[in-house]
């Protein structure tokens, strides 16, 4: 690695030396003469050792203000990091990039609509940006991670976007843990990076700070299922204090979890009901190319599309679709519970509900 790097990195880990402060020093001087300005605050070569060995034991890399390879989005950011730690190829930032960002306790159809748009997008070369956090996030770089799947091929050869992710620990501090396969996936067919040292315990108070940066990268973020206060309206925030688009896709006024988006959509926000709207906001209109739609659902049988039929559009109790199905109710209960395991349906304190698209 390169020298400058390690004492960058080095300095990032020095208590009381702050984002900020370390920030301006280096957006004037090399790290090395940082360190001899700071004197007895500086690392020592102890320390300096210690942090080498953990990136070369974490396959991390480092980049800082006034590196080469400093990513250009950030350089002229009102609340740029210092220091980032990642894992990848930082080339991936200069695909088109969309945030998609939600509640950590998203629904059923919350999850659905985050694979697949993230999936839709990712086969356009859309590159998809999230906090890996669980809930939206996680779900949408498993969409991402599906795309790149159907092309059978590696992610340098792939057409498809590759997924980015910013995340509040240091990259050696896997949170949540069952997103750990999440994480390797990032890291190893596109970028995962942090501003956090390794060993960085994930404290709360770093979740809004990483929430910034991922604001940053984006071109334009989609929020999908969100309270009206939480981390993904932090995101909305520092997006909308950089003048990058906010877009959101509207939800059920039941919902406590799309009380957020919902909010966005009456102070303005675009509407995102699938991939093209995305894509128009990015100027990449691709409504004629018709791409193939993944679904990895069992197609249902011909009686249970015709149930989903009488579903489409709206949420239905188990009466109303009964009168409109003219169907026998144990039948009809048999139906719902299987197109339920089956993904296709989901039920909201007794309203029933088609999941996605539906059958065509």
């Amino acid at each position: 690695m390169n020298q400058e790097c390690l004492l960058a990195a080095a300095l990032s880990a020095v208590p009381r030396l702050g984002t900020r402060r370390l920030g301006a020093m280096l957006g004037v001087q090399t790290p090395s003469r940082a360190i001899e300005m700071l004197g007895c605050e500086a690392p020592s070569r102890t320390d300096i050792e210690l942090m080498a060995a953990k990136l070369a034991k974490g396959s991390m890399s480092v980049t800082y203000i006034g590196a080469n390879d400093y990513p250009q989005m950030l350089l002229n950011d009102v609340a740029r990091p210092a220091v980032l730690f990642y894992r990848g190829d930082l080339q991936v930032l200069q695909q088109r990039r969309v945030g998609i960002v939600g509640t950590r306790s998203a629904t059923a159809a919350g999850r659905y609509m985050a694979s697949h748009l993230a999936y839709d997008l990712s086969e356009q070369g859309v590159a998809i940006v999230s906090g890996l956090a669980r809930g939206v996030d996680a779900w949408a770089h498993k969409g991402v991670l599906l795309a790149l799947d159907r092309e059978g091929v590696s992610a340098s050869e792939s057409h498809c976007g590759q997924p980015i992710a910013v995340v509040a620990s240091g990259l050696d501090m896997t949170y949540p843990k069952e997103n750990a396969d999440l994480w390797r996936f990032v890291a190893e067919n596109g970028l995962l990076l942090t501003e956090s040292p390794p060993g960085t315990m994930p404290e709360a108070f770093r979740f809004p700070l990483r929430n910034r940066i991922l604001a940053a990268l984006c071109e334009l973020v989609v929020v999908i299922e969100s309270h009206a206060k939480g981390g993904s309206m932090i995101t909305v925030e520092e997006a909308q204090r950089r003048d990058i688009t906010v877009m959101a896709v509207p939800g059920s006024p039941r919902s406590l979890s799309s009380a957020g988006t919902n909010l966005l959509l009456q102070q303005g926000c675009a509407p995102v009901v699938d991939a093209t709207d995305v894509m128009v906001a990015l100027g990449l209109d691709n409504r004629r190319n018709h791409p193939q739609v993944f679904d990895s659902r069992r197609t249902p049988s011909l009686q249970d599309q015709a149930l989903i039929a009488h579903m489409r559009g709206e949420a239905v109790t188990l009466d109303q679709l009964l009168m409109r199905a003219s169907t026998d109710l144990v039948q009809t209960a048999l139906a719902l519970g299987r197109l339920e395991s089956e993904g296709w349906v989901v039920n909201n304190a007794g309203w029933w509900e088609v999941l996605g698209m539906g059958c065509q």
